[in-house]
């Protein structure tokens, strides 16, 4: 989330529309950590979901996921927030 909250730039027509809520990433973490198949699963236009997406697409490798001691692919749903100030 720290990542994300440094990265993510509010889109400027959901500000000029006034738009706030959450949008719903999925995504899997692929053995080597990579990120990868990023999909929207709601979004709240105005270039919200669009921006979601390349900010999850930009993320670091990750941790991969371990079962009985082996990497595993892990899928993820993420929420991120989106509110004027």
């Amino acid at each position: 989330y720290a990542f994300i909250g440094r990265n993510i730039k509010y889109p400027e027509a959901a500000k000029k529309n006034k738009i706030e809520g959450r949008v719903f990433v999925t995504f899997v973490i692929e053995k080597d950590g990579q990120v990868s198949n990023a999909k929207l699963l709601r979004d709240i236009g105005g270039g919200c979901g669009e921006e979601a997406l390349r900010v999850v697409n930009s993320m670091p490798k990750w941790k991969p996921g371990k079962q009985q001691g082996k990497a595993v692919r892990v899928k993820f749903r993420l929420p991120i927030n989106f509110r004027l100030q």
